[in-house]
């Protein structure tokens, strides 16, 4: 069956998605630790992040780099922080989250923004790319 992200991958469920390549895709999280919080995938289907080709990880960090830069131009912010847990979706998953202080990294505390806030979000981290 086919993960959460593959479904974004594929089109079949929709997602703010602010940069996408060949290969990786980032799209902001839906339920954010922070505004600008941020999940780099890549499209292909892989559970594990250390199961990938070494490329194919170098790659997706490149890719996370880029998105991560944009972002903290973007959004304001002390700094971008990165995790990667990978056991609540089965589809290796980066997240990038702008941090205010260290409770923005331990996916307790959470925001809420509406479809507007969203949607001007991307096209603001877009502009960075």
């Amino acid at each position: 069956m086919s993960s959460i992200f593959t479904k974004i991958v594929n089109g079949e469920i929709p997602a703010y998605k602010i940069a996408e390549d060949d290969r990786y895709l980032a799209f902001l999280d839906v339920n954010p630790n922070a505004k600008g919080h941020t999940l780099c995938i890549p499209k292909q289907e892989i559970n594990k992040i250390f199961d990938m080709e070494e490329d194919h990880y170098l790659g997706l960090m490149q890719f996370a780099r880029k998105v991560a830069k944009a972002i903290e131009k973007a959004v304001p912010c002390k700094r971008i922080g990165v995790a990667v847990v990978g056991l609540e979706v089965p589809h290796v998953h980066v997240h990038l989250i702008p941090l205010h202080d260290m409770d923005d990294m331990r996916f307790q505390r959470k925001v809420t923004l509406t479809k507007d806030e969203f949607e001007t979000l991307v096209q603001q981290i877009q502009e960075q790319l």
